[in-house]
């Protein structure tokens, strides 16, 4: 069977459906088909590891996006094997073909992998079914290994103990965020998850592991042995950029585009997590973040009908920013957050003093500023915008005070 579609959007994720919104904005009229691998249509992925464990309120139903809402039709479970740019067709793997005349690729990225078993009860953490098995192996005092130091480790490890989990994380870095923070600053979130309840197993790697029966058995790197109900690993993503590559379209750390969203075909683009742009602040760079998901999204959706309408297409020039929420810490950020940066402290409230701490950290490389993190300071981030777009060299004494830490 094949279907044609004005517009066709491989991957169905956050960046679908903004892009989606963004062509109703100029084409009210063009056919949108969205091709997804994911069994569910496009869902709010933050809250899978941190509203819809940390808010009552905020229930399931409050996770969708409601992209029908955009007209478009919507194939999900779905997994595309080809693109032939020539005959502008996309190819599924049960044979079905879907025709474009302008084609965006969201396809996201795929979760790094643990050599672990297939089993349900081992959660490479993704996806709205992701959360749906994790769900169902937490609570009830179940015991859960959150394997991973980065952005969805650390948001997954608070939810679950919250959550009435016995958490045991696992963890390369000497500190909970040690990779990215001040090291008085990690000490300090090493001591609150302790505190919470967490298990703490900094410095080693899950190695290999079996399931039974009775439970998942992991091997760490120190040799030991960790017997649980379930495993969590959140260790970032890889682009999913096989079907561009396949097609022939540059690939660099995600899909190479310009500052419209446009690949070197100018029938295809590329949007969210899995795009590689020329951000007007950071330079090249892909970002895997919702801000820039749907921002992104958006800008791409709107160009691609201004291309097709013969309307002005503008440039995605916007820098995103990203936030987390720990416990009753909380951050937003901009940039680039690596503790083997020059690190600037401005602190109204440093770590270890028992409260929690407040204040605003700076990541330099030589003079020149790559990162801003607001640790429980808000609406910020435009400053933090500001600093970085500059085009001059700072010193501490610049950079101190430059954002209120209130």
């Amino acid at each position: 069977m094949q279907r044609n579609y004005d517009y066709l959007i491989i991957g169905a994720g956050m960046a679908a459906d903004s892009a989606a919104r963004g062509i109703r904005e100029l084409d009210p009229d063009g056919s949108i088909g969205i091709v997804g691998e994911e069994v569910d249509p496009p869902v709010a992925r933050p809250s899978l590891s941190k509203k819809l464990w940390t808010d009552p309120e905020f229930t399931l139903d409050k996770s969708w996006l409601g992209t029908d809402e955009t007209g478009a039709a919507l194939h999900t479970a779905t997994r595309i094997r080809s693109v032939d740019r020539a005959a502008r067709t996309a190819t599924a793997e049960d044979g079905d073909v879907f025709g474009y005349r302008r084609l965006l690729l969201a396809t996201g990225g795929h979760p790094k992998q643990l050599d672990l078993p297939a089993d349900d009860r081992v959660v490479h953490f993704r996806t709205m079914d992701d959360y749906r098995r994790l769900r169902g192996l937490s609570g009830e005092g179940r015991h859960v290994a959150v394997v991973g130091g980065g952005y969805i480790g650390t948001e997954l490890a608070a939810a679950l103990v919250q959550n009435d989990t016995r958490v045991t994380f696992v963890f390369p870095q000497e500190f909970v965020g040690g990779a990215s923070y001040p090291r008085e600053l990690a000490e300090q979130l090493s001591e609150e998850y302790a505190a919470r309840g967490v298990q703490l197993r900094p410095g080693t790697r899950v190695t290999s592991g079996s399931a039974d029966a009775a439970g998942v058995h992991l091997e760490l790197s120190d040799g030991s042995t960790l017997d649980v109900d379930g495993v969590a690993v959140g260790l970032g993503i890889q682009p999913a950029v096989q079907l561009a590559q396949d097609a022939g379209l540059p690939v660099e750390d995600g899909v190479v585009v310009d500052a419209f969203g446009r690949t070197e075909d100018p029938d295809v683009y590329a949007a969210g997590d899995v795009a590689n742009w020329p951000d007007p602040i950071l330079g090249r760079t892909r970002v895997e973040h919702v801000e820039n998901a749907t921002d992104m999204g958006t800008a791409v959706g709107t160009v691609m009908a201004a291309d097709a309408t013969g309307a002005r297409a503008e440039p995605y020039t916007h820098t995103p920013s990203f936030y987390s929420d720990l416990f009753d810490a909380g951050y937003e950020a901009v940039g680039t957050l690596s503790a083997d940066l020059d690190l600037v402290t401005d602190w109204k409230v440093p770590p270890g003093t028992g409260e929690s701490a407040q204040g605003v950290v700076y990541y330099l490389e030589g003079d020149r500023l790559r990162g801003v993190l607001l640790w429980n300071v808000w609406d910020s981030t435009d400053a933090a915008r500001e600093l970085l777009a500059a085009e001059r060299g700072y010193t501490a004494d610049d950079l101190v005070g430059a954002i209120p830490t209130d």
